[in-house]
């Protein structure tokens, strides 16, 4: 083989391999800013990030992140030309920026691997269940101001007047009030004692007799209806407990490192 022949191929591997360096490197790169790269991998951090808050990913996103990483590579060149970079305020927001993200990651992590397991769920839901059993009752009341004004309103639905025209026109409960005074179903416990005490009292129609008094004023309650207390399947709450019980761990976790850490500073709560 001629000496010619071999140095020529070894000059075409040469200019083959320095041809080939800058596709390596924008395959690495989105572009270069003054000659500084900017990575690829910051589009890609970009994704994942909008894609974990439910954005779909689109050729559109892909190009508005490369947008971003290109344009924050053009501003941070700026400002650290500029020597905000060395500025107290700067390094002072970096720190807390730098805890809030280390301590994200730390829950993140705690909750990757303690996850809520199957059989937690379900005994949470045992759980609840019990609590919601019993009897649930349908009540409808008219709230006023003044015992004198309940006793006048009693009297006129004793003298034929219908309660539910009675409630839509004086009683002071919004919440209530546009529907005749109608609680729909609950269980007593989520009334106030006085209310709930008056109420197990009536058979189904009754009325009480007398005003009845508790801190938001004077109550007429009637009746309507009871039945036993309904809960909803499994498979209906399971995401609202699965999230119940993340919430409990990640808060026994924060309250265990507290416990633990050795310091004279005290908590007001």
């Amino acid at each position: 083989m001629k000496k010619s022949s071999v140095s020529a191929r070894v000059t075409l591997a040469v200019l083959s391999a320095a041809l080939l360096l800058p596709l390596a490197a924008m395959a690495q790169n989105v572009t270069f800013v003054n000659g500084k790269p900017v990575p690829k991998s910051r589009v890609d951090a970009l994704l994942v990030q909008a894609t974990r808050q439910g954005q779909p990913k689109t050729p559109e996103l892909e190009k508005q992140a490369r947008d971003e990483v290109v344009l924050r590579e053009m501003f941070m060149q700026e400002a650290e030309k500029r020597g905000l970079a060395a500025s107290a305020d700067y390094k002072q927001q970096m720190e807390f920026a730098r805890q809030t993200i280390l301590i994200r990651e730390l829950f993140s992590d705690f909750q990757k691997k303690n996850p809520v397991t199957a059989a937690e769920v379900s005994a949470e839901y045992d759980k609840l269940k019990a609590q919601a059993s019993g009897t649930e009752y349908r009540a409808r009341h008219i709230l006023v101001e003044k015992e004198d004004d309940a006793k006048s309103l009693l009297a006129q639905i004793k003298g034929g007047a219908k309660f539910e025209d009675v409630a839509k026109k004086n009683s002071k409960d919004p919440g209530s009030a546009e529907n005749g005074g109608d609680l729909d179903f609950a269980n007593p416990g989520s009334y106030v004692p006085e209310f709930s005490q008056a109420l197990v009292k009536l058979k189904k129609g009754e009325m009480t007799d007398t005003p009845v008094k508790s801190q938001f004023g004077y109550h007429i309650i009637k009746l309507e209806d009871t039945r036993e207390a309904k809960f909803p399947e499994l498979a209906e709450v399971k995401g609202q407990i699965e999230q119940r019980l993340t919430q409990q761990k990640l808060a026994k976790f924060r309250d265990d490192i507290r416990a633990k850490a050795k310091t004279d500073y005290k908590f007001e709560n």
